[in-house]
């Protein structure tokens, strides 16, 4: 079995504080089977210069996988990660195209820096090695790669939305990017939409030749497109939310069993529709008097890029609107809307998940949102709670037992909200049986399994 090489802009390197989460379980696996390499930065700060780092290459054993991981310079962090990838990719990527902020430099420090990674990771690879690259930080790394005169087959996964041309085309670079991703033997994306999009933008700029099944040639590459929703594990979710409750959750589940509750749990990002959502809950107390005083909503966004100025704009509005609704709905012994601006273990909040009735889930636009299926997962069988799960999430076009909703309309998230508090238990039994299915049937270790089963059976072309 060849050997399977990981890249992502970080690495979960094991230090035993913590189990590992989202994209780590689902590759982890797929590592310890081949004796994998699991290759990105470590998150640290180099005083050195990007180009003189040569020996900061760090090497760690566990488990049978090997993490290897590499510092950047301040330069490099700030050009590469803070100004291309978080100020022009992700909210041209998430269809905020008015939040993007394109620097020339920031664009020549982007693909700097994947050459300087493709270069420390080339040392590293084997000639039968598989690569699997992950995510819009590192978009052009095959292109990188095939340069250094790398042959290896070499996938790619994108876990957050891709958009049409009509918006990707106000990205400057588009085009270069673009040409830089069908380097790629397999592209992976979320939807059939995100796919779709991709091929889009390519045939604007190029001859598209399909060739096959899902394979395509361009600028005189082979390619396959393929969708691969990732999951979650649900078994894991599920033991979690079940397991005995800490002594400072005693006092919140009698809290919490006073009143029906609602909840949501996202960092606090612009993508994720807040502000929008606090203003349905309005909506919900104004149109749907009957839940006034009966009813909770707790809303955990834990600060996210807290330097940049979008996001400090919108944790203000957010506090403001938390002000505003609780002094016109509140009383002296309730209070509607709690908004908290912090981190809670992901165990903790399995529990929560399970002793609340609604999950409300309304991103304005994202790639899957595993939040909306780990909510699921973590119901009590006998007594689920109801699923509010905006239509532009990835999520959405499988569980399609979630009352689905427009989250620019207030009104119909509000409407929403008022069918999941009243619904019959008979009903919420149904919804959350339908779901599971979905859930386990195609789990996260399904996900990356059919996603390498694919990159291996690749038939190409051109010598890759």
């Amino acid at each position: 079995m060849s050997r399977l090489v990981v890249v992502s802009n970080r690495i979960a390197i094991p230090d035993g504080s913590k189990s590992a989460g989202g994209l780590a379980v689902g590759i982890l696996d797929a590592l310890k089977n081949t004796s994998g390499l699991w290759f990105g930065w470590n998150g640290e700060i180099s005083e050195i210069s990007g180009e003189d780092d040569e020996d900061e290459l760090s090497l760690v054993e566990d488990d049978g996988i090997t993490y290897a991981s590499v510092p950047l310079d301040q330069n490099d962090y700030d050009l590469y990660y803070c100004q291309f990838s978080n100020a022009v990719l992700w909210p041209a990527l998430h269809y905020r195209i008015d939040l993007v902020d394109f620097q020339r430099e920031a664009w020549d420090g982007y693909c700097r820096v994947n050459d300087l990674l493709a270069r420390r990771l080339q040392p590293l690879i084997k000639e039968d090695d598989i690569l699997w690259i992950h995510d819009y930080h590192l978009l052009p790394f095959a292109a990188a790669l095939r340069k250094l005169g790398v042959k290896n087959r070499i996938g790619f996964f994108l876990h957050i939305p891709f958009p049409t041309p009509e918006i990707f085309n106000a990205v400057p670079t588009h085009d270069e990017l673009i040409k830089m991703m069908s380097e790629f033997d397999l592209l992976g994306f979320q939807t059939e939409s995100d796919r779709q999009a991709f091929l889009d933008n390519l045939s604007q700029l190029t001859a598209l030749e399909q060739t096959g099944s899902g394979t395509h040639q361009a600028f005189g590459n082979t390619f396959a497109t393929g969708v691969y929703p990732i999951s979650i594990a649900p078994e894991s979710i599920k033991e979690m939310a079940e397991g005995p409750l800490p002594p400072k959750m005693a006092a919140i589940e009698r809290e919490l069993r006073e009143a029906q509750n609602i909840i949501s749990c996202e960092r606090l990002d612009y993508t994720k529709g807040l502000p929008e959502r606090f203003l349905a809950f309005e909506a919900l107390l104004e149109k749907f008097p009957q839940h006034r005083g009966k009813v909770r909503y707790t809303q955990i966004a834990p600060t996210s890029r807290g330097d940049v100025q979008a996001y400090q704009e919108l944790r203000h509005q957010l506090e403001t609107e938390v002000g505003r609704i609780n002094g016109k709905y509140g009383s002296m012994n309730q209070t509607p809307l709690f908004y908290l601006n912090q981190h809670f273990q992901r165990s903790l909040l399995m529990k929560l998940f399970r002793l609340t009735d609604v999950g409300l889930v309304t991103p304005l636009r994202d790639g899957m949102n595993l939040v909306a299926k780990e909510y699921v997962a973590a119901q009590d069988p006998a007594d689920p709670g109801v699923l509010v799960l905006s239509q532009f999430a990835g999520a959405a076009n499988e569980l399609t037992s979630a009352l689905i909703v427009n989250p620019y309309d207030r009104d119909d998230v509000a409407a929403a909200l008022d069918k999941a508090l009243t619904m019959p238990l008979a009903e919420r039994q149904a919804r959350y049986n339908d779901m599971m299915a979905v859930l386990t049937k195609n789990d996260i270790a399904n996900w990356g399994d059919t996603y390498l089963r694919d990159l291996n059976n690749l038939t190409l072309h051109g010598g890759k």
